[in-house]
């Protein structure tokens, strides 16, 4: 039961993760939308691999902290109310 909850949870959060790379990268490069090859061509030849997870993972780690804080702040409202 703990590991399925576990296995759901992690699912989750790469799921946040991905459509967070994602976004950002349509954000960033608008071009992946109409010419996808030039650009992933341009990331090789530039040896950039490494920059689109790390500023992925900047903003998941925001948005992460945002969630948790609410949380909180939403368990605090529902213990007071009981």
């Amino acid at each position: 039961m703990m590991l399925e909850k576990f296995k759901h949870i992690i699912k989750k959060e790469i799921l946040i993760y991905l459509s967070t790379l994602f976004v950002l990268a349509l954000i960033m490069h608008i071009d992946l939308i109409s010419d996808p090859l030039s650009r992933l061509n341009a990331m090789q030849e530039k040896d950039n691999y490494f920059h689109p997870f790390l500023y992925s993972f900047i903003i998941y780690a925001i948005i992460f902290i945002l969630r948790k804080i609410i949380d909180f702040i939403m368990g605090l409202f529902e213990r007071k109310s009981k």
